[in-house]
């Protein structure tokens, strides 16, 4: 690893790389209080949007495996880069888009570009920092990735309230544009000359299938095809699926590191924040619409009231720590997921008439329990993973959130549909009552995904935890000392 860089792009390296997370999670977020005004605009119901926010989420989703093949193929350089500019681009032709199709296309490919930009500059600060300043450097990264769902709701709304509604998407232009000139002189250039070839076939099979699949849950509540068509997609869907999973079993370098299951806290690990993320993902779409059509408000107050959960979330921050060295994992996952689905039940007692504390004090409570519960189960993902594979580990964990996060919004779209009679016009109270049960339902479904972390032990994540002071090493499983033994031979 060559880190003997000169000092001006160690100090300009986390820059330029926070410029990458603030933008890729601000649009993550900026778009869902801007829906409403969006939607009347492209003539289409508020709910039909949904596939503007799970194309992004799922394009991330497909093209993060490739981005380590990618960066080793065309230099850490050109490719950050060339993401930028495809972001960029995205955003731009988003802001001029003039149908929903239009507006979808665009947003896959500003997937595209962010799926690369995140992976790359983190391999890029890896290989230029040294271990004793790495921590440090990645933290000052991590903090405007904080500030991008804190500040996107509130930027949205304003934006909508008085200015055209494609400002939301230019508003990454000038940002994109620092990037690209700032990564062509700044950003060091790692490739591998003998990386090894990209598994194709894997690609293939598991983006079109995981993209037929998302294309299924988006029709089915809008009855654009008929049941029966919907059911041969599923079906098609998932025989890709199953295909990729048969073939990578053989290859030696798959897409994704499926083996890495075989680690149990992994395993429990990724399969309960998929459930859980899948249940409470598409709180962030509904509530704008909630708070906008069902109450009456304007698009900055729904911004606003959308802010105590990411403030919350960042003030847990600093308390995960301490809670999990006192209780471990299996406590805090096992009776955290129960509050969290509570909470998100809660949700239904909002309506007209209710003091507005009663939104602030959810929203609080929301983002304490989502921040407890996703660190957790983040931290928990790597604490039997041998040193070697944390990089495929990571691979599969950042593709399962982002295809969590899209089926999470499709599904809750579907489900605020069907309570709805298939009414997109409703009248605000029945709007209101439609997502009252939906969220009543996605509580309970949160609420059931607790009894995937009934797998753990009481010693799990103690050694990243520091719990009681009993490390534990990772990988000292017959299991996972197989995984030792294919990182190797691989």
């Amino acid at each position: 690893m060559n880190t003997d860089y000169k000092p001006t792009i160690r100090s300009v390296l986390p820059w330029l790389v926070a410029i990458a997370f603030f933008i890729e999670t601000l649009d993550a977020t900026i778009l869902n209080t801007a829906a409403p005004t969006i939607a009347d605009s492209l003539q289409v119901a508020p709910l039909s949007l949904k596939a503007a926010l799970t194309s992004y989420a799922l394009s991330l989703a497909v093209f993060i495996p490739v981005s380590g093949w990618v960066a080793d193929r065309l230099g850490t350089r050109l490719t950050f880069s060339s993401a930028m500019a495809l972001f960029g681009l995205g955003s731009l032709l988003c802001g001029l888009a003039l149908n929903l199709p239009m507006l979808v296309a665009s947003r896959i490919l500003q997937g595209m570009g962010g799926s690369l930009m995140i992976p790359v500059g983190r391999i890029a600060m890896v290989r230029t920092y040294p271990r004793s300043q790495l921590i440090r450097a990645l933290n000052f990264v991590i903090i405007p990735g904080l500030l991008g769902p804190l500040l996107g709701p509130l930027a949205g709304g304003l934006i909508v309230e008085w200015f055209p509604w494609r400002f939301i998407f230019w508003v990454n232009l000038p940002f994109c544009l620092a990037g690209v000139l700032m990564a062509r002189r700044h950003m060091p250039d790692y490739r591998e000359e003998d990386s090894p070839p990209l598994d194709w076939r894997g690609f293939l099979l598991f983006g079109s299938g995981v993209g037929l699949l998302a294309y299924a849950l988006e029709v089915l509540g809008e009855h654009m095809l008929p049941r029966w068509a919907v059911g041969v997609i599923v079906v098609l869907a998932v025989a890709l699926i199953s295909a990729y999973l048969l073939t990578a079993r053989r290859k030696e370098r798959p897409l994704l590191a499926l083996d890495l299951f075989k680690v149990r806290t992994f395993r429990i690990s990724v399969v309960g924040a998929f459930l859980t993320r899948l249940s409470v993902g598409g709180m962030t779409f509904l509530l704008p619409l909630l708070y906008q059509i069902g109450l009456g408000f304007p698009p900055w107050k729904a911004g606003l009231l959308m802010m105590p959960t990411p403030a919350a979330a960042i003030c847990m921050k600093f308390m995960t720590g301490p809670i999990l060295q006192r209780i471990g994992h299996l406590n805090a996952l096992r009776w955290n997921t129960l509050l969290l689905g509570g909470v998100v039940a809660a949700y239904s007692l909002i309506s007209p008439g209710r003091p507005l504390v009663l939104i602030v004090c959810l929203a609080f409570m929301h983002g304490f329990f989502m921040s407890l519960q996703f660190t957790s189960v983040n931290s928990l993902a790597y604490a039997d993973i041998p040193n070697e594979r944390t990089s495929g580990a990571s691979t599969i964990t950042s593709t399962a959130q982002q295809m969590s996060l899209s089926f999470g919004i499709a599904t809750a779209s579907f489900l605020a549909i069907l309570f709805l009679g298939g009414i997109h016009d409703a009248e605000p109270g029945v709007f209101a009552w439609g997502l009252h049960r939906t969220f009543w339902i996605l509580g309970g479904l949160t609420a059931l995904s607790s009894a995937v972390f009934l797998g753990l032990r009481q010693d799990d994540g103690n050694n990243v935890s520091n719990r009681d002071n009993r490390v534990r090493e990772p990988a000292t499983s017959a299991q996972e000392a197989t995984l030792r033994t294919h990182s190797r031979r691989g």
